[in-house]
Parts: structure tokens; C-alpha cells; sequence
């Protein structure tokens, strides 16, 4: 009997902490934060403050200057309160997508820029994000990094509607700014451009079509991302060894780009960043061992 009690109270003690986790008011939002990831709940969800977020310097980004001027323009519009647009930035990968979004809270963040992270899983919260921006006065912007959406997943429908799809107005103090490798953001197929799928009986296959474009025709700026060539790519990693002191770029130092490009199967700003942090580590790990006496590994 004793055994009994004890195991009913190791499950009321067990439910107590999973009420207290997930059924629990959230605690109140870090406003003071200058970025957030949304962090999903049956109890509703919160705005978790990151403590230290990555912010990158503008100046690094190099060999996107279109996107970048672009992206900059109508950022700046927004946080100054002009109108402005939700912005897809799409292509290969690698290429500066992510970074060149990360880089706009650094530059923006002193004229009141703040940042929410939604990951794909948890954007059906959506909608609950923008109410609890909704009055703020600060400028968001809600980054979602990495989409892509097969047709029946349901965080395709909710950012359909925070675009601009909802009888209810759109928040003015925040914007959607999402990355992807796909042009339109869910997979395209031969059938697509059949005049008949017979396979799904479909009267009318370009609806269908109609209906993938339509979620990213709903951002107001397409920026597109391409694969450097090789002098691009050179160039790149020679400015992040000058970022890590390095300023000497020489013909082995080049061979070995060449060479890490090639292993990586990706000649792009992330490769040359890569290769970057590698070679200064080497170089300075070699250093301080010689400095240090110690034999060459």
C-alpha cells in the first residue's frame, strides 16, 4: 500500500511540474531585449529574449551589394515609419540570405529595429505574434529563415494571411523578411504545367499553379542570391582573413581557398567565410605554439 502511495505521489508530483511548463502563463516579455525567438506553448507561446544576438556588420557582406542597397532602402523607410515592403530573399545557398537579414538589426537597432525569430514549425502562431507586436513602439521585423512548404502544411495557410490575406489589418510596425532556396517556396512539379493531371483527375491544374505562386507573390520585394565565381569568392575569403587580422593573401594562401571551395562542393560567402575561420585558427593555433616553444604539430 505504502508502494501505491508513493507512486501516486511521484504522478501528481510529475503533473505538477508538466502543468507548470506547459500550462502556466508565460512570464512577461524582456521589451529591453533587441531580439526574440518565438517559443511555442500549448499555454499560448512567448517571446523568448535572446541575450546574445548575432549581429553581423553590413560591411562584411561583400559581392551583394544590389540586394544589399535594396534591402537597406526599404528597411530604412520602415523604421523611419514610411510604408515599406515584406521581402523574400531567395537562391542558392550560402550566398548571404540570412546574414544580409541578420545584418539590419546591427545597423537599425539605434533608430528602434528589433527582430523576432519564427521558426517553420511554429509559424501557424503567426497571427499571435503580430498581436502581441501590435502597438508597440518599436519597429519589428519577423525573420523566417529556411522556408519551404509542401501544399498541405499548415504554416503555408498562416503566412498567407499575416501578408496580407485577413479581414483583420496588418500590424505597421512590423514586417515579414523570409529566405529560401525555392523561387515560390513549395516544390514544383513536372504535372505542373500538364494541361491535365490525369493522375489527380484535376479539372483546372493551373489553379494549383496559381496557388503556389500565390504565397510569394504576397511579399512586395524579391531579392534573388546567385553562386559567386571564383574571383568573387577569393575576394570574400580575403576580407574575412582581414576581419581576423590577416591581411596578406598570397598565392598558397589562394591555392588553399581554391582547394577548400572545391572540397566543399560550394564556391559562396559561406565556403570563403569557412575557409576563413580555419586558416586564421591554423595560423594563429601555429603561432602561439611557436611563441610557446612548443614543437610543430
Amino acid at each position: 500500500m505504502s508502494d501505491f502511495s508513493a507512486l501516486i505521489g511521484r504522478i501528481d508530483n510529475l503533473l505538477d511540474k508538466v502543468q507548470a511548463k506547459w500550462l502556466s502563463p508565460p512570464p512577461a516579455t524582456d521589451w529591453t531585449a533587441l531580439a526574440w525567438r518565438w517559443q511555442a506553448s500549448p499555454a499560448g507561446g512567448q517571446l523568448q529574449a535572446l541575450q546574445y544576438p548575432h549581429l553581423i556588420a553590413l560591411e562584411s557582406l561583400q559581392h551583394v551589394d544590389l540586394q544589399k542597397a535594396e534591402i537597406v532602402r526599404n528597411t530604412e523607410q520602415f523604421v523611419h515609419g514610411y510604408p515599406a515592403n515584406n521581402v523574400l530573399l531567395t537562391g542558392a545557398r550560402g550566398t548571404g540570405k540570412s546574414s544580409l537579414v541578420k545584418a539590419l538589426l546591427g545597423r537599425f537597432a539605434p533608430q528602434g529595429l528589433r527582430m523576432v525569430e519564427v521558426d517553420k514549425q511554429d509559424l501557424t502562431d503567426l497571427p499571435a505574434i503580430m498581436e502581441c507586436l501590435r502597438g508597440r513602439p518599436e519597429r519589428f521585423i519577423v525573420f523566417c529563415d529556411d522556408l519551404s512548404f509542401e501544399a498541405d502544411e499548415p504554416g503555408y495557410k498562416a503566412l498567407k494571411v499575416v501578408l496580407d490575406g485577413s479581414l483583420a489589418s496588418s500590424s505597421d510596425n512590423a514586417l515579414v523578411y523570409a529566405t529560401s532556396n525555392r523561387r515560390h517556396l513549395m516544390p514544383e512539379y513536372m504535372a505542373d504545367n500538364l494541361e491535365l493531371q490525369r493522375q489527380s483527375g484535376e479539372i483546372r491544374p493551373g489553379e494549383s499553379v496559381e496557388e503556389k505562386i500565390a504565397l510569394s507573390d504576397r511579399f512586395g520585394i524579391w531579392l534573388s542570391f546567385y553562386a559567386f565565381d571564383q574571383d568573387a569568392y577569393l575576394a570574400v575569403a580575403a576580407e574575412w582573413l582581414r576581419h581576423y587580422g590577416i591581411s596578406e593573401f598570397s598565392d598558397e594562401v589562394r591555392r588553399a581557398a581554391l582547394q577548400w571551395a572545391l572540397t566543399r562542393g560550394s564556391r559562396s560567402g559561406r565556403s570563403a567565410y569557412q575557409f576563413a575561420r580555419d586558416h586564421a585558427g591554423r595560423v594563429g593555433f601555429a603561432a602561439s605554439r611557436k611563441s610557446a616553444g612548443s614543437p610543430a604539430a
